[in-house]
């Protein structure tokens, strides 16, 4: 049976102004929608007139209205109604699009954005069924899905008008940081799930999609303040305009956003020792606190390795650190956030709308990924152009760039300074000098009957060393404290060795400045240097035949990292350039009186550095009435391994984290190597082989129910299960030879 089409337009009785958002449905069906900007609405029907309209409008009279013909042209007035009522009931009433949706979405509304208790809508976002979010720091908050927690969270894709919101370089979105100003939201979705086949192979784990205001549909002038502890200081400002033709009819509009956040951030002073150590705070040579760096236990061949007691070779000295620096002495926690929007909107015709973007954010805030990076002055620029037709097709082209600014490796720049007054090596040579000179006949001096040199060939007791240096811990603390003073310390020995740079002096802010904006780390500095760029094309276009809807797009993305060094192997000239492209195809079906719908998605995308990988979607949601939907659905994605999994090579103090995009081997093992250490014995080096980086993939299959009881009771409950595959994480190894003395070299 052929579908036809007709216009449907919508006005108020009295002032003829077009209603927008009015609720058109044929009666008998679930079949409808809401009307547009210009109170009009399309009616695609296979059903043979004549049948009746249902329409409704919050204020205003329902009406029903009987369509005779297709050719006829349909205007419908409604009546505003005003009635005194004794009692009102408020039914909260989830949209058409989330019941018929294959996967878990959850939503806030313009009205939920407004209302959240929250401090802001993203920070709301936590209240909403399955979403976890995860606070590194004031101006650095992300939301995960389906149990991921993760401040990199790369297996999500974040999208504001369907444009990836992701930092070209990190490819993943730092929150809010650089996102949508609160004025300007109309509504927020979270996808849960594997969404590659609709969304692309970044939406590996779920979607957070925000739509903003058109400056059609809102225009004016709103502002907000807010105000709180820690020095919180927030202004929005939003302002649209609308232009309109000679027929009366919307023809131009722009609209402007401001938003500027300041405050005093969170301090991360957590003295805990780090999980898992083989010291805690209970060392008498100190230990790894959570947010102070550069006290790490050092190499496997120092720091009494083999002889991790102390009992022998140096009695009471066992494991000890250096002294470190905390991240307040480090992190510069004065945060700062300014974006700024300005968006420019045309009708080409009553359907077809043009619109330009640009977007500017700058800040200042602290980032948890695999170190602690204080983000200074960050830069990011993201412009969009884009045509569309709702419902019919949309042409899209944007491009993002960023600039780390002034940003630094807290971690590493703890590292370095240190190393500037002394390095590893002398530092603990120059602690075991004055435990031997000045401590060790101390030590043993507690327990005079204690044989502390075992004899050759003789079974050796270690328990009374032991016990008796337990009992003696603070004591021995206190000794611990004085051979680190020392080490501190320059006594004219020796022409490279300096005091330590106390905090708050004025030579520690001066290395400080000295280590952050030196350069990189291929430089003897700290600094992120980050001038990446991405540039995005989407195009997409869906059918209406009679049989069912056909949806096809195309996607293309070129990534162009530039580092200089500092995150990616891009050094002497190496220039690194990334591309993919994706090609996809949806069809949906509607069965008996459209209350069972079927939808079925494949997607095909291949990466310059991987093979064509497929993602198929298949779903069924069946609507037993309004009130009760029921879903089954498969689908699958994939993650293209970012950038830095691919190209990184990066410092992060104690090890260089490096990309896998060619494979490696003959790596050898941590733990071998320590034994290596101790027996000079090349045979118990143990080495393995790494095969390059691939995708991740998952495939998921998830069953749903969406329904009201009795009007009272909502219920929105869900079951999944997913199989991963290829699962990208790191690998710890040591690529070294091992010369004629046995000594290694990396």
């Amino acid at each position: 049976m052929v579908s036809q089409k007709s216009k449907v337009k919508i006005t108020d009785v009295k002032s003829a102004e077009d209603l927008i958002g009015a609720t058109v449905k044929i009666k008998g069906t679930s079949s409808g929608g809401i009307t547009d900007i210009n109170g009009e609405f399309k009616i695609i029907t296979s059903q043979k007139p004549p049948f009746t309209l249902e329409v409704s409008y919050v204020g205003y009279s329902s009406k029903e209205f009987i369509v005779n013909s297709f050719s006829e042209k349909i205007k419908i007035s409604l009546s505003s109604v005003t009635q005194e009522l004794e009692m009102v009931e408020v039914i909260s009433r989830i949209s058409e699009k989330t019941k018929e949706a294959p996967l878990t979405v959850e939503t806030m509304t313009i009205n939920g954005i407004k209302e959240t208790p929250a401090t802001n809508f993203y920070e709301g976002l936590s209240h909403l069924k399955g979403v976890d979010l995860t606070s590194a720091s004031l101006g650095f908050r992300v939301v995960n899905t389906r149990g991921f927690n993760s401040t990199s969270p790369v297996r999500s894709l974040q999208i504001i008008d369907g444009v990836d919101n992701a930092s070209p370089g990190l490819n993943f979105a730092l929150g809010n940081f650089l996102g949508a100003s609160e004025l300007d939201l109309m509504k927020v979705e979270i996808v849960s799930g594997a969404s590659s086949a609709f969304y692309g192979p970044n939406a590996f784990n779920g979607v957070i999609s925000m739509n903003t205001k058109s400056p059609f549909l809102f225009p004016g002038f709103s502002a907000s303040v807010k105000l709180g502890e820690r020095a919180l200081n927030e202004y929005a400002v939003r302002y649209a305009q609308v232009f309109k033709n000679k027929e009366g009819k919307d023809k131009f509009a722009y609209k402007f956003n401001f938003f500027y956040m300041s405050a005093d951030d969170w301090v991360a002073n957590n003295s805990n020792a780090v999980a898992s150590l083989d010291t805690d705070e209970k060392n008498p040579g100190g230990y790894d606190a959570i947010n102070r760096y550069g006290d790490e236990n050092l190499s496997p061949n120092i720091n009494n390795a083999t002889d991790p007691g102390g009992r022998i070779s140096s009695p009471g000295l066992g494991r000890w650190h250096r002294t470190g620096y905390w991240e307040e002495d480090i992190v510069d926690y004065d945060t700062k956030n300014l974006k700024t929007a300005l968006a420019l909107h045309y009708m080409v015709n009553e359907d077809i709308e043009l619109i330009a973007s640009s977007n500017f954010g700058t800040g200042t805030t602290v980032y948890q990924g695999d170190n602690r990076f204080s983000l200074r002055d960050i830069l990011f620029f993201q412009n969009r152009i884009e045509i569309k037709k709702e419902g019919d097709f949309f042409i899209r082209a944007y491009a993002t760039h960023e600039d780390a600014g002034n940003s630094y490796d807290a971690v590493l720049t703890s590292f370095l300074m240190q190393d500037a007054a002394a390095d590893d090596w002398k530092w603990n040579d120059r602690y075991r000098e004055y435990w031997s000179n000045y401590i060790e006949d101390s030590v043993e001096a507690l327990g005079p009957n204690i044989q502390w040199d075992p004899q050759i060939g003789v079974p050796f007791d270690f328990e009374p060393i032991d016990s008796l240096l337990l009992a003696n811990n603070d004591l021995i603390a206190g000794w611990h404290d004085q051979a680190e003073s020392y080490a501190n310390s320059f006594d004219g020995g020796q022409s490279d060795y300096i005091d330590f740079f106390e905090p708050g002096t004025a030579r520690f802010d001066s290395m400080l400045n000295v280590i952050t904006s030196k350069g990189s780390f291929l430089e003897g500095g700290s600094r992120i240097v980050d001038k990446s760029a991405l540039y995005h094309f989407h195009a997409e276009k869906k059918f209406h035949p009679d049989f069912a809807e056909f949806t096809i797009g195309l996607s293309g993305r070129i990534y162009q990292p530039k580092s200089e060094g500092s995150l990616f192997s891009d050094t002497n000239g190496v220039v690194l350039l990334n591309k993919e492209v994706g090609v996809y195809g949806g069809i949906e079906k509607k069965f008996l009186k459209d209350k069972l719908i079927f939808k079925s998605t494949i997607r095909l995308d291949k990466n310059q550095n991987f093979k064509l990988l497929p993602s198929p979607a298949l779903s069924f949601i069946y609507k037993a009435d309004e009130n009760n939907t029921f879903r089954s659905t498969f689908t699958s994605a994939i993650r293209n391994p970012t950038l830095l999994n691919q190209y990184m090579y990066y410092n992060v103090g104690r090890a260089i984290l490096i990309g896998n995009i060619n494979g490696y081997d003959s790596l050898v093992t941590i733990e071998s190597l320590r034994n290596f250490a101790y027996s000079q014995n090349p045979d118990t080096l143990n080495y393995f082989n790494l095969e390059s980086i691939q995708p991740e993939k998952v495939k998921s299959i998830e069953f749903g129910y969406r329904g009201t009881i009795k009007n009272k009771i909502y219920i929105d409950g869900s079951y999944y299960y997913s199989w991963y595959k290829d699962f990208i994480g790191y690998i710890n190894g040591v690529d070294m030879e091992v010369s004629a003395i046995n000594t290694p070299s990396s």
